[in-house]
């Protein structure tokens, strides 16, 4: 007999559901938390469908958080099997969204299916916040439910993001943070001319070299016991002038921070404009901001996630912050204890995406001790 969270893994996996497009997967949801006698919202912003849904009424709210919404698989050719026709093999279920994160929604519905059925009349709130927009802009998805429950005063206190945080085991790893991400498109003029007579251009490129290696050899800060200290990239440089005999009139550079919480984004900018007016440069410059750096300390939450993987898995997980952004960054606003668990990250938005069947089984069984420690 089929697992149930295989079955409901398999379910919206073979929705096509790429990125802001839900696919229905959050109907398939919602029948089911329905008949569980949840409180549902979808709530639509622009393109992208939402889902906030509440079992109880009173006392702390723990939350679990997620997306149906997955990255493009590419050329379909290459992979083992069509990555929307979920494919069992050898004790792993393959296909887009398996690991990131349709696995992990089907875990957490499942765990709340036997949570409720245990502990009909539990203290609290068991939440659902699904989004369909977290691998795109990630603009109108939890970021705007957010918003709109804090108008409402509403309150989450604890939330487990569904996110693939696992390295090796499941549980080795969980994400008590993540640091912050700004963007800078910086433009630096020039005065286009022909190569030959360089005295009557100005080349960007060469006026910007000073600039760009004080940029690069700066060290922004030394992190702390919990983040590794700010990373600066530049992911692109540009003149397109398409030919070996012109000076460039304009360079556009974009480069990224990955900043911890020893630093904020106006440091930041303040500090790479200071550099720019150093060098005397004509420039404008955009800034896209796209998550403060966030920080659950040890506590509550942590203690009892922790505990519950060693219960189950046999270890202590590490604490980790490192990787991107998530959707944990919108919810800490509303002051919440956050962690990100889920199953192994070793395929996600690769070919052949995968994930263990028995990961799954047991990270079900580990949300549902995970509510029991936290609503009981």
């Amino acid at each position: 007999m089929i697992c149930p969270v295989l079955k409901l893994a398999q379910q919206l996996i073979q929705q096509p559901s790429v990125s802001p497009d839900d696919n229905d997967c959050q109907t398939i949801l919602i029948n089911r938390l329905k008949k569980l006698g949840f409180s549902i919202e979808v709530m639509p912003f622009d393109d992208t469908t939402n889902l906030w849904a509440y079992h109880g009424e009173q006392g702390e709210t723990l939350a679990f958080a997620g997306h149906t919404d997955v990255v493009p698989p590419g050329v379909t050719d290459n992979w083992r099997y069509p990555p929307f026709t979920p494919t069992l093999n050898n004790g792993l279920l393959y296909g887009r969204g398996a690991a990131d994160m349709k696995g992990s929604l089907a875990a957490m519905i499942i765990a709340a299916e036997r949570f409720i059925s245990d502990f009909p009349n539990h203290s609290g709130r068991l939440a659902f916040l699904i989004t369909s927009d977290e691998e795109a802009k990630a603009t109108n998805g939890t970021v705007k439910v957010v918003d709109e429950l804090m108008i409402r005063n509403e309150q989450i206190d604890y939330c487990i993001v569904g996110e693939p945080s696992s390295q090796i085991k499941i549980g080795d790893i969980i994400k008590n943070g993540r640091r912050g991400s700004l963007t800078a498109k910086l433009t630096i003029e020039g005065t286009q001319g022909h190569i030959a007579y360089p005295h009557l251009a100005n080349n960007p490129i060469h006026s910007s070299l000073a600039f760009l290696h004080e940029l690069v050899n700066k060290k922004w800060d030394a992190g702390n016991a919990y983040f590794p200290s700010t990373s600066m990239q530049i992911s692109n440089i540009h003149v397109g002038n398409g030919s070996n005999n012109i000076i460039p009139g304009q360079l556009v550079i974009q480069f990224n921070f990955r900043f911890s919480n020893e630093l904020t984004e106006q440091q930041i900018r303040h500090q790479v404009e200071t550099i720019l007016e150093k060098y005397q440069l004509d420039y404008k410059i955009e800034w896209s901001l796209s998550g403060h750096p966030f920080l659950t300390e040890k506590g509550k939450l942590i203690n009892i996630v922790s505990q519950v993987i060693e219960q189950y898995c046999g270890y202590q997980p590490q604490l980790s912050t490192d990787g991107g952004t998530s959707d944990g960054r919108f919810i800490a606003k509303m002051g919440a204890q956050i962690v990100e668990l889920g199953p192994l990250n070793a395929t996600i938005h690769k070919v052949d995406e995968c994930v263990s069947v028995a990961d799954l089984q047991k990270l079900s069984l580990v949300y549902q001790e995970i509510m029991q420690k936290i609503l009981l």
